[in-house]
């Protein structure tokens, strides 16, 4: 329950951080940060055997990394329109059919982003493609068994795709 008008310490199109104080159920008064980006979509792009990652550099850790396509759900737009429009933008394809499995907070600690995610099936090549200018990507097909052993090795530590191999790859 929020005891008092949060203080903005930045806000922009992309996210707001706030400063709150705030009690907890047991009765205990603490101040924390929030950061509240726009909620985002996650789609795991499946064709027969196999997927389809980016291998994309994240300058907050100095790294390459591999993980699904993602991004920020614009104003106005549901998670699905969302979702078909960034595999679209960052591989270059375009699914017949996405497969919804809901929403989790990626860090509740901190964040109230809601992460919408997805299966994408029937994928066919899209005239569409358009990384954003800051975006080094490259998109990679690997075959499912292939991308489960690089979670278990470490090689794939991306939160979002781990998710989304668990939901659409458990049984594996």
């Amino acid at each position: 329950m929020t005891q008092k008008t949060p203080e903005v310490l930045y806000d922009n199109s992309r996210f707001r951080i706030e400063k709150k104080e705030y009690r907890i159920p047991n009765g205990t008064t603490k101040k924390g940060i929030i950061i509240s980006p726009r909620d985002a979509v996650a789609i795991m792009p499946v064709s027969g055997d196999h997927c389809f990652l980016l291998k994309q550099y994240r300058f907050p850790i100095d790294q390459y990394i591999y993980e699904v396509p993602a991004g920020a759900i614009e104003e106005g737009e549901t998670p699905d329109e969302a979702a078909y429009r960034e595999l679209i933008e960052e591989t270059g394809l375009c699914a017949q059919q996405l497969i919804p499995y809901g929403f989790i907070y990626p860090a509740p600690g901190y964040s109230t982003e809601r992460l919408w995610l997805y299966e994408a099936v029937d994928l066919t090549p899209s005239n569409q493609y358009q990384m954003d200018e800051d975006e080094v990507i490259e998109v990679v097909k690997l075959d499912i068994c292939e991308m489960l052993a690089m979670i278990r090795e470490g090689d794939i530590v991306d939160a979002k795709t781990m998710a989304l191999a668990m939901l659409c790859f458990g049984g594996r």
